[in-house]
């Protein structure tokens, strides 16, 4: 499966009124939509042909053919009909708790797989490779995902810091420099505080990545290299539980990505650090 329909679901919120007429017929009929031409799904969909088209670019596609041959591949896969995210109900025992939990985790690192574009990623590791200081921004849960980032790259000798709060970004990404890269986590992407550190951070030159859902918004169309997350916030999972698990697997992927490549420099600096925590553990 390759992320076709997910991506279709993920984007919905994000499309404009005439797209949300294809997303809808696609999504409530995807078997019928499968080999249609342009101008048959525009008819189904009451819509114009440029709409499937603008459609098809809002999602990433390469045109109206790409998106086809995509479609009937996930079809075809007979996985489209895959389990769907499972919400906590009241009064549920705990075995049921821990089961539709990892489930619901399991799943948001495997959806987020799918709208992954391994060209952006090779992209953002090329510019953490070059960066002489790597900054984290994020508020809320997805400061947490930066402080996590800020402690993986420590440990490998890179100069690098995580923003939570709203005044020090400003100040900080205010003196970023074009020898640095900025990474901005917000899986909506329209948090007001980030979106304006993004702004200050574009004028000092410097490299900025996005880490936001998979679909068009504000944070993500600023950003020079574009990463994106799936996952579904049931009304149990409030607290982002599941986006945040996305968000940390992407670090990792960054992080390793980054590491594979200088494993022979860093070597040393995670033999250091890997001691020091041993002896304070023992000390604790």
């Amino acid at each position: 499966m390759n992320g076709c329909l997910l991506k279709v679901k993920e984007a919905f919120d994000d499309l404009k009124p005439s797209e949300k007429k294809v997303a809808s017929y696609i999504l409530s009929f995807p078997e019928e939509s499968v080999g249609l031409s342009v101008g048959e799904l525009a008819q189904r969909c009451n819509t114009s042909n440029a709409a499937i088209i603008r459609f098809c670019k809002t999602l990433r596609f390469d045109g109206y053919r790409d998106f086809a041959i995509q479609m009937a591949s996930d079809i075809s896969s007979q996985r489209v009909e895959e389990d769907s995210y499972t919400d906590i109900q009241v009064g549920d025992d705990l075995e049921t708790i821990i089961k539709n939990v990892s489930y619901n985790n399991k799943k948001s690192i495997t959806d987020t797989l799918l709208v992954l574009d391994i060209e952006e990623l090779k992209k953002a590791i090329a510019v953490l490779h070059s960066s002489k200081r790597i900054d984290f921004y994020g508020v809320g849960a997805s400061g947490l995902i930066a402080q996590d980032a800020q402690q993986k790259f420590m440990r490998i000798n890179r100069y690098s810091m995580a923003y939570t709060d709203t005044h020090l970004q400003a100040t900080a990404a205010a003196n970023l420099s074009a020898e640095d890269t900025a990474v901005f986590i917000s899986y909506s992407g329209e948090t007001r505080d980030i979106v304006e550190t993004m702004e200050i951070a574009k004028k000092t030159k410097a490299k900025t990545i996005s880490i936001t859902k998979f679909g068009n918004n504000t944070l993500n169309s600023k950003a020079d290299i574009k990463l994106f997350t799936a996952s579904s916030e049931t009304s149990m999972r409030s607290g982002a539980s599941g986006s945040r698990i996305a968000q940390l697997n992407v670090i990792d992927i960054l992080f390793s990505g980054l590491g594979s490549i200088e494993y022979s420099e860093i070597k040393k600096y995670l033999d250091r650090t890997r001691k020091v925590r041993a002896i304070k553990k023992f000390r604790d």
